[in-house]
């Protein structure tokens, strides 16, 4: 069985695009005490490994997928903002600029770990200080990385992408697949009919 070790209902949402059987699971792990020293991948995947590993020792025969996604721009990493306030000075510092979001990726089974960082490039249209508080108004931002959304409407914002879309999301599918084929996984078997 797979252990979705996550609290995003986006990542839940794209893992069941496929059949395969999987339980969601709320990590044990406090991300705030990783410290942002290292570089944008290398902290994304540090907290994507002490997820996992947060819950292994409850599913010890189970296969745990973990994930963390953040921004990055102006050397700095942009995770989830704090407050409202927080979240209109991320996309200040955004508007009209390239960024990259990087999201990790984890699989774990019998304690060996398999992980890779997918990276994605937005490019935001300019955005002023009425156009963010409206954004924020319509959409859920606390729980995003840089505190904004990608998918539905939220994309009105962005004005290029190069990369995968579900990267953004907090989900990056192929990647998934990659690692899971190193577990015996192939999510080419569990295409849902539509």
């Amino acid at each position: 069985m797979l252990m979705l070790a996550s609290s995003s209902p986006r990542r839940k949402e794209i893992l069941s695009f496929f059949s395969i059987p999987f339980k969601v699971v709320s990590p044990k792990f406090d991300e705030r005490t990783v410290e942002l020293l290292t570089t944008a991948q290398n902290y994304a995947l540090e907290i994507a490994v002490n997820k996992a590993k947060s819950i292994e020792n409850d599913y010890p025969n189970d296969i745990i997928l973990s994930f963390d996604t953040i921004v990055y721009a102006n050397n700095k990493i942009y995770t989830k903002p704090e407050n409202e306030t927080h979240a209109l000075e991320m996309l200040k510092e955004l508007s009209n600029i390239w960024h990259s979001v990087f999201t990790s990726v984890c699989v774990v089974k019998d304690k060996k770990i398999y992980s890779a960082v997918e990276e994605t490039n937005i490019l935001f249209h300019s955005l002023d200080e009425d156009k963010i508080k409206k954004y924020h108004k319509s959409f859920y931002f606390s729980d995003k990385a840089a505190g904004y959304a990608i998918q539905k409407s939220g994309s009105i914002i962005i004005k290029q992408m190069i990369g995968c879309y579900y990267n953004v999301m907090g989900l990056p599918i192929n990647t998934l697949n990659e690692l899971l084929l190193k577990v015996g996984i192939d999510l080419w078997d569990y295409l849902n009919q539509s």
